[in-house]
């Protein structure tokens, strides 16, 4: 009896993710968002992260050419801690108080395509007499993450370029995994930002050039996480306001995550206490070597300590 895409989400629930969505892989690739990246990548808004024109972004049967479905997760990451107020305290992105969440998404991951290579051997199922094969990322690899995770019925794709969902709004990290079984795709989701801007009224820099366009080169979470220069661009750093890793402003305002933001059950994503509001002064100056300890098993870990004491030296 073939796998059902029922039982690959009931499976995938019971691993801890909160919500399971399945794209069909199809013959012909979605043009549209091809399209729109190709634009993006030729005004040149991907900044120096290089990777974006991977040419396998524009096709994810690149990724794997056998590939029938596409199985989208996401795992809400909120916690209600709140940041203390102050100028002389350091701002972290949420994403990086807790545990990295690519060593928590993989493992889940992992556990849910090798379930499901073994779910299919153990039931004979054969296509064409293809060995079964599952393939897993959590924004590890060329995936359009929230280009799929929109199809699979996620969420949408907000005006500032993350997904929100219904249930957790825009709080959640996204994975996939790529098979080449054939399943039930689910609905796309629609549309449901209407005429709401104010992401784009908050942004300090302009980042979000127009609904759906954000320009990395003016983004204070591209400088403060992918810059590595030795100095920040100066038309930035008036604009910190305290920001050293990553940047907040445009997913606090927004309304589908003030009224619907819900507290994870994902220990691993609560803050390690020197993530919520560490001092500006002590980032300035702290050591290699602190900076390595307070970032073990973190996604911070990305941000070299050179980076972090540039962030707080011209935030402050």
């Amino acid at each position: 009896m073939p796998i059902s895409s029922d039982e690959v989400k009931e499976k995938a629930k019971s691993l801890g993710f909160h919500k399971v969505g399945i794209a069909s892989v199809d013959v012909n690739p979605d043009d549209l968002a091809a399209k729109h990246l190709q634009t993006w990548l030729a005004l040149g808004y991907h900044a120096d992260m290089r990777w974006m024109a991977n040419p396998k972004r524009l096709d994810i049967r690149a990724c794997m050419p056998e590939a029938r479905s596409l199985i989208a997760v996401a795992l809400n990451y909120y916690t209600p801690y709140q940041r203390p107020e102050g100028q002389a305290l350091a701002k972290i992105s949420r994403y990086g108080w807790g545990r990295d969440y690519h060593k928590v998404m993989e493992k889940k991951l992992k556990t849910l395509a090798n379930w499901l290579c073994d779910r299919a051997h153990a039931t004979r199922i054969s296509y064409r007499t293809e060995t079964i094969q599952a393939r897993y990322y959590a924004d590890t690899g060329p995936i359009q993450d929230k280009v799929w995770a929109q199809k699979a019925g996620i969420g949408w794709i907000a005006k500032n370029g993350n997904i929100i969902t219904r249930e957790y709004g825009s709080w959640v990290f996204l994975g996939e995994v790529l098979t080449n079984i054939e399943l039930t795709p689910d609905t796309p989701h629609t549309q449901h930002c209407g005429n709401c801007t104010r992401c784009l009224d908050a942004c300090p820099t302009g980042a979000i050039t127009q609904p759906f366009v954000v320009d990395a080169n003016r983004c204070i979470a591209y400088h403060t996480i992918e810059n590595r220069a030795e100095e920040l661009p100066p038309s930035l750093i008036p604009k910190l306001e305290g920001w050293v890793a990553g940047c907040d402003i445009c997913q606090d305002v927004c309304p589908w995550n003030q009224r619907f933001a819900k507290p994870t059950d994902v220990a691993e994503f609560h803050p390690y206490p020197w993530h919520i509001a560490p001092t500006l002064a002590e980032l300035s100056t702290i050591s290699d070597e602190e900076w390595h300890h307070r970032t073990t098993a973190s996604a911070l870990r990305r941000i070299k300590p050179a980076m972090i004491r540039r962030n707080a030296k011209q935030g402050s």
